[in-house]
């Protein structure tokens, strides 16, 4: 079985790009692409981490699965606060909670199984169920695109059932 570890975060501070998109029309390489040219203009930037962040419109996003519902995805980067916002660019706070963090070894285009695997057998078997909160990966140093020895963190938030 898939382990995680169990966190708890205070509020965070994004600052980035926005696209609508579905499973069924994904999307996220061309927000990367808008995005990527334009992070070094953040300036309060607490790290040099990015962030993939869902935000999915209803809480039973997942128990009622719809591959062409629509979810906002978000290319972003933390920061110390909302000054100096760069054109073309929007704000999204991610609200304190519990995250159940998984680390994924792979190529970020083959994670699918993974996060199926989470969201069909992990979360049910746990003490857990899915907050309607946002869900997001961190991609830090480790982080190498489509190498198969990237390393990222995929944070899924979490409530007690």
């Amino acid at each position: 079985m898939i382990q995680a570890r169990i966190e708890s975060i205070s509020e965070k501070k994004m600052v980035g790009k926005k696209i609508k998109m579905s499973f069924s029309n994904i999307q996220t390489p061309n927000l990367w692409r808008s995005f990527m040219p334009q992070r070094k203009q953040i300036t309060k930037a607490l790290n040099n981490n990015l962030f993939s962040v869902e935000v999915y419109n209803t809480a039973n996003f997942f128990e009622s699965f719809d591959p062409s519902a629509e979810f906002e995805k978000w290319a972003a980067i933390e920061v110390s606060d909302f000054k100096d916002i760069p054109p073309e660019m929007e704000t999204l706070i991610i609200p304190a909670g519990e995250y159940a963090v998984f680390i994924y070894k792979g190529r970020g285009s083959k994670a699918s199984n993974t996060y199926r695997s989470i969201i069909q057998d992990w979360i049910p078997k746990s003490k857990y169920i899915l907050d309607h909160r946002p869900h997001f990966a961190v991609m830090g140093e480790k982080y190498k695109k489509e190498d198969p020895a990237s390393e990222e963190e995929l944070w899924f938030p979490i409530k007690k059932k």
